[in-house]
């Protein structure tokens, strides 16, 4: 529906946002605090290549080399040895041989469904049937399989790397499911807290820098941790953690330069979960300008998503939108000064970017970008119209605009800006043109986001939501919706894991990049906003990740 002759409500909302919860905190982290000494870097460089010396001298096909790649995996330090396990689950792939392997404490079901895992999760389409064998006549999985945790936490792992039709993991997910809940209480030490971290956020929805930091954890407490490797990955992550340090130290400079908190005073102060928010998306030392950039998007992003949801009047948000289409300095001259501020400080940080792919003759990927930002500022200008005029929209109607406003499609392209030679024209053209694995990873974040924040919004008078909106057109409750949200998350889900599988026209770093950003609204918007509300819960991600080194 297109508003038009609204009598709009000059009055601005507001919302009692709680401010930064770090403040200044990360400018202390300058070059002394992270810098990295000779010792430190020697000493890493030698335990790597001794990990190295394992990847390639154990069996190529056995159970010691799967659980060997899904340690190096899951300890957070697969990034050094990416050429390696792509050989090697690359030859277990193309193997047929049976898996050389004498060690009675191994089951088939553990080891066939880590298998099935890895090779999924590294792009492999392995067929799920191999798991019909731990199923009965009935097509539902073998009851004697309940006294089997470790077998049965495995197949639950790789259930979550399932695409839509494969009814067997369908069934592996919702019968490993209720069996682990059920052995919980019975559980204690080391497998206790695997079975519980992985009821709570199974691998393949969880971030890498946050899973590396609960697994090293859980792994020094296994009677069979290999000591070389828990070491190599507790310094590797405190050498990562000071980059990343030093990258806040800079970011936070520039958020207090820009001096948010004063000038733009209705907007959430976030700059450091905007920072863990990208990292998320790519934590290796090559993305730093990526990252930094990429950050600096979200960050100015987070503003223009509370200016239009909270604070700006029609006739403001219409100039504004206005001058973005036109993209010309020249354009801010009728925004009031708040708004002429922001419009400079969006393309100052665009401008600051291309000048520096000019000079590599990649300036064309910043037109990508401001396309999307373009789009991004429309569909939030006509979301505004609809609050403004009391109007729900269908629930068809609502999407097609909220899918934009959730800004996937806006942070996978601004994701690849800055990435390096692996990135073309022809993969910026793929990402814009809302393949399915962005459109679906959009109905992710849209659908989480709307479910926990749901409350909050009709409290705040807002009248569009997927909520309303379904409600409205279908009739229900909102636990109807809610339980609706659900199944179109999961088949979200399915789709982003379908197009990881070599199906798609690019390359596996670029998928990834989408694949992340999916993984980080499963951690923010699981239970409630943890973005808007980050005083608890995320402060202490935060301090787990980008704080708090490992005692070595």
């Amino acid at each position: 529906m297109e508003v038009n002759n609204i009598v709009h409500k000059p009055t601005r909302r507001s919302v009692d946002y709680h401010p930064s919860v770090w403040g200044d905190y990360f400018l202390a982290y300058d070059s002394s605090l992270t810098e990295i000494y000779p010792d430190e870097e020697q000493e890493v460089e030698v335990l790597k290549e001794e990990v190295r010396k394992m990847l390639v001298s154990d069996h190529a096909v056995s159970t010691q080399k799967l659980e060997l790649i899904d340690m190096i995996q899951r300890l957070g330090v697969s990034y050094h040895f990416e050429n390696e396990i792509e050989e090697s689950l690359k030859h277990i792939y193309n193997s047929c041989s049976e898996f050389d392997d004498n060690d009675e404490d191994h089951n088939m079901l553990e080891t066939l469904a880590l298998r099935f895992r890895l090779l999924r999760q590294a792009g492999y389409n392995v067929p799920c049937d191999v798991l019909e064998e731990f199923m009965d006549d009935e097509g539902k999985f073998k009851e004697v399989l309940v006294s089997d945790v470790k077998g049965i936490l495995s197949l639950y792992e790789a259930a979550h790397v399932g695409v839509k039709g494969e009814n067997i993991l369908e069934e592996a997910l919702a019968f490993t499911t209720t069996r682990l809940k059920s052995v919980v209480p019975n559980l204690s030490g080391l497998l206790l807290a695997q079975v519980a971290h992985a009821l709570k956020m199974p691998i393949q929805r969880t971030l890498e820098r946050v899973a590396a930091r609960q697994y090293i954890n859980i792994y020094k407490d296994s009677p069979k941790h290999n000591e070389l490797l828990l070491r190599f990955a507790r310094l590797d992550f405190n050498m990562l953690q000071k980059v990343h340090q030093k990258e806040l130290c800079g970011i936070t400079r520039w958020w207090k330069d820009l001096d948010v908190e004063r000038k733009f005073s209705f907007a959430r102060n976030r700059v450091v979960e905007a920072y863990f928010w990208i990292l998320g998306v790519y934590f290796e030392p090559q993305y730093y300008r990526a990252r930094i950039f990429t950050t600096k998007v979200i960050s100015l992003a987070s503003i223009l998503d509370d200016l239009y949801d909270v604070y700006g009047t029609l006739d403001e948000l219409k100039m504004f939108t206005d001058a973005i289409e036109r993209w010309d300095i020249n354009a801010s001259k009728q925004l009031p000064p708040y708004l002429k501020l922001l419009y400079h400080y969006i393309l100052d940080a665009f401008a600051e970017m291309e000048e520096l792919l000019a000079n590599e003759n990649k300036s064309y990927r910043i037109h990508y970008a401001k396309v999307e930002l373009k789009k991004v500022c429309k569909a939030y200008y006509q979301e505004f119209k609809w609050y403004d005029a009391g109007y729900i929209p269908t629930f068809e109607e609502y999407l097609k605009v909220a899918l934009v406003t959730a800004c996937h499609m806006l942070l996978s392209t601004i994701s690849l800006v800055g990435m390096g030679e692996i990135v073309t024209k022809e993969n910026f053209d793929w990402i814009t043109s809302e393949p399915l694995m962005v459109k679906a990873s959009s109905i992710v974040c849209r659908l989480m986001d709307d479910r926990v924040g749901h409350q909050f919004e009709q409290e705040r008078g807002h009248v569009a939501s997927a909520v309303e909106s379904y409600m409205k057109e279908f009739g229900g409750s909102k636990q109807e919706a809610y339980a609706k949200f659900e199944k179109l998350v999961a088949n979200g889900w399915e789709d982003v894991n379908k197009e990881c599988l070599y199906s798609v026209p690019a390359p596996r770093p670029i998928l990834l990049r989408v694949l992340n950003l999916t993984r980080v609204i499963n951690l923010l918007y699981k239970d409630e906003d943890l973005y808007t509300n980050s005083k608890t819960k995320l402060k202490d991600i935060i301090t787990k990740v980008l704080v708090e080194p490992f005692k070595t």
